[in-house]
């Protein structure tokens, strides 16, 4: 697999939005709604370098099922928190058609918060479908499917410290094991 991101361009990234949310809620409270699972990793490192007061909710949305070619969206949100009246963040691994957040956005209007804003660790370049823009985005990456720092294949390689890229070969040798 070729490396995108290292583990050092991954934390100055993470820290990068991180200083971003600081500026822009200050210590005002937030409610984080993290989307499973891929941005379990992220999550953990964004929310260590935050110091308003904050909660933490889980969202589990997919729309890969065995391939690398999304399809339609599956949503689980029986462990979201209530946000109805609350500043929330929306913490997703990773922005690539940006269908998943732009419809999870739209669900979570419907709660009666009081704000909902989105970051993102990547952004794929040249394929997106929506108009939607992520509000905080640590890195723009070209049209490869990666994996590593949460992300997945086949729920393997999430433990990867670093973002890869994984080629033909790769998920030849993938299919052998």
């Amino acid at each position: 697999m070729k490396t995108i991101l290292d583990e050092a361009q991954l934390q100055e990234g993470v820290k990068r939005i991180a200083d971003q949310i600081s500026s822009h809620y200050f210590d005002r409270p937030i409610t984080i709604i993290a989307i499973m699972t891929g941005s379990l990793v992220v999550l953990a490192d964004l929310i260590r370098r935050l110091e308003m007061p904050l909660r933490i909710g889980l969202i589990q949305a997919s729309s890969y099922r065995g391939g690398t070619v999304s399809g339609e969206l599956a949503v689980n949100d029986q462990m979201m928190l209530d946000i109805r009246d609350r500043e929330v963040l929306l913490v997703d691994d990773i922005f690539d058609t940006g269908k998943t957040l732009a419809e999870i956005v739209e669900r979570m209007k419907s709660m009666a918060p009081k704000s909902v804003r989105t970051a993102v660790l990547l952004r794929k370049q040249g394929t997106q479908v929506v108009a939607f823009e992520p509000d905080y985005v640590a890195f723009t990456i070209p049209d490869e499917f990666v994996v590593g720092y949460g992300l997945d294949y086949e729920d393997q390689y999430r433990n990867l410290p670093y973002v890869a890229a994984m080629e033909e070969k790769d998920l030849e040798a993938h299919r052998s094991i």
